[in-house]
């Protein structure tokens, strides 16, 4: 005998235990955003390089035309017309050797001396405690919120006092140690393990040993990426200069670079607009050369700087 299923009057075998209501649009998943695809992103990316690298590109190329030309006709080019007579006439009226020459000195030096000395008072402040640290690591953060001009008069009276002003000491020593480098290094350096520390004291490693063998390999991305910041902020720097160094014996590249106009004038008789611009692009050019060059070979190194801390893993 087979049993019978009971059901309720007026109901189907196979109606859903849920029944849908009527008029009710079927459930849809989450939206998706649009997200342009690499062949867009490579196109806005080219756009943007196109307007970065496109005034440069003129004022390389206007450098070699005549000068003329460049007043004339600045967006076109005649290849057949191209000379280096902006830059003879430039190196006859103005010494840019002298420019370059101070600018080497500050560089290496006052460079050498950020790159050293930053990365230990980070180091100090990172992985030490005494009395006092916080407050003297704040003292220094503030200086970051003072603007130039407020501290070029305090500087310039030091350096009158010690005797200094139109020295090679007083290019260099004021601001040596940056507050922004020491900012930096902290944050890289408070990331490195307490333990690895540990083990070296263990070992019987000095506490600057601990430095040079341990921290140092380990921040390298970071302080190169410090480095070329550190470059490209003494060899573009301006304003101290002008003021320290008012002797054109001690100027610097940039400071060269901004009388050139009047040196031309000044040299040469009846120079023109036309053969001031001329020289003006020309002296660009070559000063923007050597940046050029370091940003290229140090690019790499730059961009793992940059990261560097950022990123925990």
């Amino acid at each position: 005998m087979t049993a019978t299923e009971t059901r309720p009057v007026g109901s189907s075998p196979r109606s859903p235990r849920h029944p849908a209501t009527a008029g009710t649009a079927p459930a849809r998943g989450p939206r998706r955003r649009w997200a342009p695809g690499p062949l867009g992103t490579q196109a806005f990316l080219l756009v943007l390089a196109l307007a970065f690298l496109a005034p440069v590109v003129w004022a390389l190329v206007s450098a070699f035309k005549p000068a003329t030309q460049i007043v004339g006709d600045p967006l076109g080019l005649d290849p057949s017309s191209l000379t280096l007579e902006n830059f003879r006439r430039m190196f006859a009226d103005v010494p840019i050797g002298q420019g370059f020459l101070n600018t080497a000195v500050v560089l290496v030096v006052k460079g050498s001396l950020t790159l050293f000395c930053a990365p230990l008072a980070a180091y100090a402040f990172a992985k030490y405690t005494f009395r006092g640290r916080d407050l003297l690591f704040g003292t220094v953060l503030i200086t970051l919120m003072l603007p130039t001009i407020v501290l070029i008069i305090p500087l310039l009276l030091e350096m009158k006092e010690l005797g200094w002003v139109n020295t090679y000491q007083a290019l260099i020593l004021p601001g040596a140690v940056d507050a922004f480098a020491i900012f930096w290094m902290r944050q890289v350096i408070a990331a490195v393990p307490d333990e690895l520390l540990d083990a070296a004291r263990v070992d019987g490693c000095t506490e600057f040993g601990i430095f040079w063998r341990i921290v140092l390999p380990v921040i390298r991305p970071a302080l190169a990426g410090l480095a070329v910041l550190t470059v490209m902020n003494i060899y573009n720097d301006f304003v101290w200069p002008v003021v320290a160094a008012s002797s054109s014996r001690m100027a610097t590249l940039q400071v060269v670079l901004s009388t050139l106009a009047q040196n031309i004038t000044g040299n040469r008789i009846g120079a023109d607009y036309a053969t001031v611009t001329g020289e003006l692009l020309a002296a660009a050019s070559i000063a923007l050369i050597p940046l050029l060059l370091v940003f290229i070979a140090l690019q790499k190194h730059f961009i793992n700087g940059i990261l560097a801390g950022s990123v925990k893993g």
